[in-house]
Order: C-alpha cells, then sequence, then structure tokens
C-alpha cells in the first residue's frame, strides 16, 4: 500500500498567492470604476463573471482582459 503524496500548503504561503477569483469590488478598484459602473459592465457582458452559489465573482484576469479589449477597440477606430 503506497500513501500519495499531498502538497499542504501553509497559511504564509497561502498569502503570498495570487487570488484566482475576485469579487465585484475588487474588480471595480482594479479598474478604478464603481461598483456599479462594475455590475453594469457584468451585465452587458463586457466583463466576464461567474456565480458561485449565490456569490457574484470576477476571474483575476478578466479586469486585464477587459481593458485590452477595449484599447484594441479605441486604437481600430
Amino acid at each position: 500500500m503506497s500513501i500519495a503524496s499531498v502538497e499542504i500548503v501553509r497559511p504564509a504561503e497561502a498569502r503570498d498567492l495570487a487570488p484566482v477569483l475576485l469579487t465585484v469590488e475588487e474588480a471595480a478598484r482594479c479598474l478604478r470604476v464603481g461598483r456599479t459602473t462594475c455590475y453594469a459592465l457584468i451585465r452587458s457582458g463586457e466583463l466576464e463573471s461567474l456565480t458561485i452559489g449565490g456569490l457574484r465573482r470576477v476571474p483575476a484576469d478578466a479586469p486585464a482582459a477587459y481593458l485590452a479589449r477595449r484599447r484594441a477597440e479605441q486604437q481600430a477606430a
């Protein structure tokens, strides 16, 4: 019988990990917009989000992807 190795994340190491998901408020701070504007971007489909249970979360890379699309649109115009 063998024992599978399991990686244990200690609290000090956990603080060094970048978040995978952001709250809407955190995403709004990243974009330097208000919470209402951030919800409007989510509602329109411009900013990716997902629901986990009853909580709305934004993938950590979604604000940067939104900005990249906006920059590309403005440069094309």
